[in-house]
């Protein structure tokens, strides 16, 4: 197989080259970029942070109570939290959640029109599916590699290789939302003489939105899922404890803050259940 090895391919050679390229005539877009997510992760940071951490506990509480109209997850979600902060965890988490609500801003603000554009243009969408795949298949380490040429180390390069990992699970729901609009309605709209725009707004949409929300709680757990892999470029959280317990091969401080990972996802899920 020497005849098959001697000739390899450049893959390698042209995705550096083509980085290198980006590198030098796209730092002014990739400047304003980090600087557009550091105001957003800031914004949200500043939200979480400066309160108390009681009074944002029940904040959270309060938001599950107006999505359940009931006590028990209400108060599943505020025992969480509060095990949390008893656990010294309070800095960490909200650190983390501030990088899983930034990635839900930019993944939900493009994959829902995007994924609408694909439903409405099947040509595209056959476009992107390859793209989607190759996003969702990649070691989601491969793409920390990118994130740290361009953005440096800090939160911004964790939230771009998340937005990059997560953006296709919001594409591919809102599209699959979109085309199961029963064409009945389709066609009961279009003879009331029902705009594209109108149709969108008033049939496919509504239809949708189950689709559209069960995207959002998928954007939510896979961002919660990278943020080990995010603490690697240095982004804070509680993805930092876990590495360093694993430097350390610290077994007590690893457990800690896993279950703490755990009990956050836990009452993430719980609290957008009842709307998917």
């Amino acid at each position: 197989m020497d005849w098959l090895t001697a000739y390899k391919l450049p893959v390698g050679d042209a995705a550096e080259a083509g980085f290198g390229w980006l590198q030098r005539h796209g730092t002014w877009a990739f400047d304003g970029l980090a600087e557009a997510m550091e105001a957003l992760i800031e914004a949200i940071l500043w939200v979480l942070q400066t309160p108390p951490e009681l009074l944002v506990i029940a904040v959270f509480a309060a938001l599950t109570w107006a999505l359940h109209r009931s006590w028990k997850v209400p108060a599943l979600v505020g025992f969480g939290f509060l095990f949390i902060v008893n656990q010294g965890y309070w800095e960490e988490t909200t650190e983390s959640l501030t990088l899983v609500l930034s990635a839900c801003v930019v993944c939900m603000g493009l994959g829902v029109p995007i994924g609408i554009a694909a439903a409405h243009r099947p040509r595209l969408y056959r476009t992107l599916r390859p793209v989607l795949d190759l996003m969702q298949t990649l070691p989601s380490f491969v793409y920390l590699i990118p994130s740290i040429v361009f953005f440096g180390i800090g939160m911004v390069p964790g939230l771009i290789a998340t937005v990059i990992f997560v953006l296709p699970a919001p594409i591919r729901l809102t599209h699959l939302g979109v085309t199961s609009t029963p064409s009945a309605l389709i066609e009961a709209a279009e003879a009331f003489g029902a705009t594209p725009r109108q149709k969108l707004w008033k049939v496919e949409l509504p239809c949708a939105l189950p689709q559209i929300l069960a995207g959002l709680n998928q954007t939510i757990m896979l961002s919660l899922s990278m943020v080990v892999v995010a603490a690697l470029v240095g982004a804070d959280g509680l993805g930092v404890p876990v590495l360093r317990a694993l430097n350390r091969v610290d077994t007590g401080l690893g457990f800690e803050a896993g279950l703490v990972i755990v009990v956050l996802a836990i009452l993430l899920d719980r609290a957008l259940r009842g709307r998917t």
